[in-house]
């Protein structure tokens, strides 16, 4: 692997928290309990939806693989997060830092897409309630499910097969808790130019701009819909299950776009490194609580579950 990419690098210093170092500890218990809630939320949002059978919907189908994304998406940062918090040298294999990079893009693009395909269960839900059975059969669902997940693939490979091509020749201390793009492209000896390319091309295109665009008009369409609804208890229930994905969408993409598009600086390294540890840790914490505290069908769900198991 070094011979073929021509470099001198067997290993990455992930940096972290260096800059405050008094705080590791605290960090640790504060980073393991968020751990714990993410595993404990996600984890109850799917049995919860697999166990009752009134939520055996489109919507809640995509709801729990957005759930399971969020357990290994955390899993592929904060395990490794946390090591680092409590170890004297916070060092990762050249393998290791590949295969970290390869994971986390593949669930964070597939994250993108299935917030997209979401968004678009709920517009054909409000939309085109007659066509709504026909349209999200369960067979279209998995097609849209298979579809992120390929999309997921073909994106984490473009992206560590276009970073780990390139030279890394020393010094091998990256800004950052985690194996991320832009941190190693900082400190690569070789041109890197391309690369960049690549990266602002897929994740500002062809993944946030085009998942951003679906979203975007799905729910302009559902919002115009939605002001049509007489009923103010039915035009309520269509705000529900709206706002809370249009919150998550808005924590999610939020910060991307703040992570890939500022500008380079010492200033904006460390802003980087407060929105990627949004990002990363706190997002799929939050998440399962966000479907749950605006949800009425989950809160109804649970208190089912609750009282089943007394």
């Amino acid at each position: 692997m070094q011979e073929r990419n021509g470099t001198q690098v067997s290993e990455f210093i992930l940096l972290g928290f260096s800059d405050h170092s008094e705080l590791e500890i605290p960090l640790f218990f504060l980073f393991l309990l968020v751990y714990l809630m993410t595993l404990t939320g996600n984890l109850g949002m799917i049995v919860l939806i697999q166990t009752d059978p009134l939520l055996q919907l489109p919507m809640y189908f995509f709801l729990s693989n957005l759930a399971f994304i969020d357990i290994c998406y955390s899993s592929t940062i904060i395990p490794r997060m946390l090591h680092d918090l409590l170890a004297l040298r916070k060092a990762i294999s050249y393998m290791a830092c590949a295969i970290q990079l390869w994971f986390f893009s593949f669930y964070a693009t597939t994250e993108c897409f299935l917030l997209a395909a979401m968004a678009y269960d709920r517009f054909v839900a409000i939309c085109n309630p007659l066509v709504y059975p026909l349209a999200m059969a369960r067979k279209v669902c998995l097609q849209l499910l298979a579809a992120c997940y390929l999309l997921g693939l073909v994106t984490a490979f473009v992206h560590a097969s276009g970073t780990f091509r390139l030279s890394f020749c020393g010094p091998n201390e990256a800004s950052s808790f985690y194996c991320d793009i832009p941190p190693l492209l900082r400190i690569s000896c070789s041109d890197n130019s391309t690369s960049r390319v690549v990266l602002y091309i897929l994740s500002t295109f062809v993944k946030n701009a085009s998942t951003t665009m679906v979203i975007l008009i799905s729910n302009v369409c559902i919002l115009a819909a939605i002001l049509r609804i007489r009923s103010s208890e039915s035009r309520c229930k269509a705000f529900s299950t709206c706002t809370s994905h249009l919150t998550v969408v808005s924590l999610f993409y939020g910060t991307i776009f703040f992570m890939y598009l500022q500008p380079s600086s010492s200033y904006a390294l460390q802003q980087d490194k407060v929105a990627s540890l949004f990002y990363t840790v706190v997002i799929p914490m939050l998440n399962p609580l966000i479907y749950s505290l605006r949800n009425k069908e989950v809160q109804d769900a649970f208190w089912r579950v609750f009282r089943q198991a007394q």
